[in-house]
């Protein structure tokens, strides 16, 4: 027995560039009609994900650097007002807002943490 259903395939597609250079076409997930073609869409939306943490990482080392004292590395109402934003919207967007918030919580606790070692590395 298989876990897929048949449908009749669409034309809607996303073409992206990976960090390679590379093009890959994904379909759309209402647009998917196969278990490969989900797997195929996850897959290079966790890679968008890491390029965006990257990124944000990046912003982390930029705040080490910037940031006139090691005790302003944390900022608790900060922190309250990204998770919060986050929640509300992945709310307006039909997702778990209270999961996304956890996730959220990890990722601050975890850009500070990164944005500590940072500060030590260049001026401890």
């Amino acid at each position: 027995m298989s876990c897929e259903r048949s449908r009749h395939p669409s034309t809607n597609a996303l073409q992206r560039v990976t960090a390679r250079g590379m093009s890959e076409t994904v379909r759309l997930p209402d647009d998917c009609i196969s278990m490969d073609e989900v797997r195929a869409g996850v897959d290079a939306t966790d890679r968008e994900l890491m390029a965006l943490l990257e990124r944000r990482f990046g912003y982390m080392r930029a705040a080490a650097r910037i940031k006139p004292t090691r005790e302003c590395v944390r900022d608790e109402a900060r922190k309250a007002a990204v998770i919060s934003a986050a929640g509300a919207d992945a709310q307006q967007r039909g997702l778990p807002r209270e999961e996304i918030e956890a996730i959220w919580d990890r990722l601050v606790e975890t850009s500070i943490a990164y944005e500590f070692e940072i500060w030590d590395q260049t001026r401890g």
